[in-house]
């Protein structure tokens, strides 16, 4: 099955196509662009240097999120709008996830980890062996402090990926944790994590509707956190 993937939910951008795991060609850019901008071109370039058009691609999927709010919006409604028209079905994947299929192939524990400001990170834990991932916590908000003391307890080797992973090696260093972090070229999310993620939904029959897709936020934005805060300080 032809699957054209996206991620958007970092400063970086990347769209996939692939055959089921078989990657076929992948654009990836970090230029500062706003991913309004850049994505769906990317996407068209892509295809069209393929040889595939929009009509043959079986499945769309894309990055469910955590992540910038503004990048997952993007993301998620532009293969909304895409699975909508062309009545294809769709998936989203988790970030932590696809950033987790990059390193599938070592044997450990990835400690996936996106910089969540105020000394938290988004992060999931996930068992790599041969090719294989066990997802091993949800997906969450948690704490540097509150992950260090969880990693202290896994004797497995353990790797940390994602634009988090610096944040995480460096508090466990501190704690005298042994963890090392990705190489720079699997350190971020991709659309080919994406899309191996969807895979992996394809088997479970869990491809959805463009009408049913939504994201993930893990937490309210900043916005609506000092809208509520503000509300809270009025009743008191």
């Amino acid at each position: 099955m032809k699957i054209l993937a996206f991620e958007s939910t970092a400063k970086a951008a990347s769209v996939a196509l692939c055959e089921d795991e078989i990657l076929i060609a992948q654009s990836f850019q970090n230029s500062g662009l706003t991913h309004s901008t850049t994505l769906m071109p990317m996407a068209e370039a892509m295809l069209n240097h393929c040889g595939v058009s929009l009509s043959e691609v079986e499945c769309l999927a894309v990055a469910e999120g955590p992540g910038s709010f503004t990048g997952l919006r993007i993301g998620i409604s532009t293969v909304k709008g895409l699975a909508w028209g062309m009545e294809k079905p769709c998936t989203g994947v988790s970030t932590l996830e696809a950033m987790a299929w990059n390193l599938a192939h070592m044997d450990g524990v990835l400690v996936c980890c996106m910089d969540a400001r105020r000394k938290q990170v988004y992060n999931a834990l996930f068992r790599a062996h041969h090719g294989t991932l066990e997802r091993l916590t949800e997906d969450r908000a948690i704490s540097l402090e509150d992950l260090c003391e969880e990693l202290n307890q896994i004797s497995a080797p353990m790797m940390a990926v994602g634009d988090g992973a610096h944040l995480c090696t460096a508090e466990c260093e501190v704690r005298g944790i042994a963890i090392t972090q990705a190489p720079p070229h699997l350190l971020h999310q991709s659309a080919w994590g994406v899309a191996r993620g969807a895979v992996e939904r394809m088997k479970d029959g869990a491809l959805v509707s463009g009408e049913a897709l939504t994201a993930n936020y893990l937490r309210l934005s900043q916005a609506e956190r000092e809208r509520l805060e503000r509300e809270k300080a009025t009743k008191n």
